[in-house]
């Protein structure tokens, strides 16, 4: 029964899933309809949104790219292929491969999302090369399906928002939340751990179920996941040449990386955002492959999956924009959403429908601070005056951010850039996680609060 459920869902996707660019342009136009009908804008106003931003993510979207181009490169890095292949070594079989980058998927995106997103991809690449008859698809979506728990991890915007002193906080919650909310209340809850806890535990058991008979299998040909050749031998060499290929520069510039890399977290403490995770790839790369040469080689090669990065960024920033976007009244899509779910809250299932509501949201601002900056404002006071605790409330629009990131291309682009599949392969996989995890999350809000 679970395996028709599964192939299911695959077969549907399959099917009915537009390239993700087309899928942006479709969501595109849904709000846009949406917008006009329940905030009472005109299409102009829609339209003025939409273009004002446009390009308001311009800077995450380098670094996304970057996410993807750092951590290709380094993990081309010879010291590092040699690793994942010992790593990819201990599973011996296509469900023991799935359970392990399952479990590796979950525990780094718990972690830092930008280091176990490309984890999971990295190590589901290397998985296909050693593992005969693992089906591919299904290794780079339990490889991505970690990430349903990042916001809930010690990288989670929304805790680390709530746990940061100043002016913007009080902002951002209209004066509900005034001063800084411990991590012990949040991200370390024992809710909330209890809820990171079992999926962790039993997701990669899912994933492993979910794994296809052996005639249905999609097994990629090791050859196609083969890494090119980064090291080019010149004949007679030029002054420049020898340059290109001498390790000294490398070094050089990669210990001044290394030394602010320390002064980073000795100021800092452990946090991990993208720039400090990618400022660590890139020198981490410069320093482990050797010479410039070959790092620029292997730069060159990473940086051909960023297309859909490129192309589709500003087009989510434009839906962004629209659900955003006020009317003369000051209210937007995205507070109408909110607002409904609201309306038919209690104290014992505000978390709960924070949670959906959030969920929702997310599919249509998937940008944590851009969603944040909408829903603080609104679902603070309402649970105020029901009487549930701020750092509750957050955790449940964190665990919202989180889940629908399983069905939404935006965040799937830099794993499947490097996995060099299209999002319809791993969507129908996603469909079932997002099912289960939903389930889980909903009962651990509503019952362990």
């Amino acid at each position: 029964m679970f395996k028709k459920f599964t192939n299911g869902c695959v077969s549907l996707v399959q099917k009915y899933l537009p390239d993700p660019f087309l899928f942006a342009a479709i969501l595109s136009l849904i709000v846009f309809v949406f917008g006009m009908f329940m905030t009472n804008q005109g299409p102009i106003d829609m339209i003025a949104h939409w273009g004002g931003g446009f390009w308001s993510l311009l800077a995450f979207s380098m670094q996304m790219a970057l996410v993807l181009v750092t951590g290709h490169t380094l993990a081309n890095a010879p010291i590092i292929k040699k690793g994942l292949k010992k790593l990819a070594s201990i599973p011996k079989t296509p469900l023991q491969a799935i359970f392990a980058v399952s479990f590796v998927a979950i525990l780094a995106c718990w972690i830092n999302w930008g280091f176990g997103l490309v984890i999971g991809a990295l190590y589901s690449r290397e998985l296909a090369r050693q593992i005969k008859g693992v089906d591919y698809r299904l290794l780079i979506a339990s490889g991505y399906s970690g990430f349903v728990v990042w916001h809930s991890g010690i990288s989670g915007s929304v805790p680390l928002q709530l746990g940061t002193a100043g002016k913007g906080l009080a902002e951002a919650t209209s004066g509900i939340v005034t001063s800084p909310i411990s991590t012990s209340e949040t991200i370390f809850a024992p809710y909330n751990l209890i809820i990171f806890g079992i999926i962790l535990i039993t997701m990669p058991l899912l994933n492993r179920a979910m794994h296809p008979k052996e005639d249905d299998v999609f097994v990629i040909d090791p050859e196609l996941l083969a890494d090119e050749d980064l090291d080019v031998k010149v004949e007679n060499p030029t002054f420049a040449d020898k340059m290109e290929n001498s390790p000294i520069l490398s070094m050089i510039v990669g210990f001044l990386g290394l030394i602010y890399i320390g002064y980073y977290f000795m100021n800092n403490g452990f946090d991990l955002n993208l720039d400090i995770v990618n400022f660590i790839f890139l020198f981490a790369g410069i320093i482990l492959h050797g010479t410039p040469r070959r790092f620029l080689n292997a730069i060159t090669v990473a940086a051909k999956g960023t297309g859909g990065i490129i192309l589709q960024f500003p087009f989510y920033a434009g839906i962004m924009g629209m659900m955003t976007g006020v009317n003369a009244s000051g209210v937007s899509l995205a507070s109408v959403i909110s607002n409904g779910f609201v309306n038919i809250s209690t104290a014992m299932t505000f978390p709960f429908f924070s949670f959906l509501s959030a969920g929702v949201v997310n599919f249509f601002v998937p940008s944590g601070g851009g969603q944040w900056a909408v829903q603080a404002p609104i679902m603070m006071p309402a649970a105020a005056k029901l009487g549930v605790s701020a750092a509750d409330t957050g955790m449940a629009i964190a665990w919202g951010d989180a889940w629908t990131n399983l069905i939404q291309p935006f965040w799937a682009l830099p794993a499947l850039g490097i996995a060099g599949l299209g999002a319809r392969d791993i969507m129908g996989y996603c469909i079932v996680d997002l099912i289960y995890t939903g389930i889980i999350i909903s009962l651990g809000l509503l019952f362990l609060i």
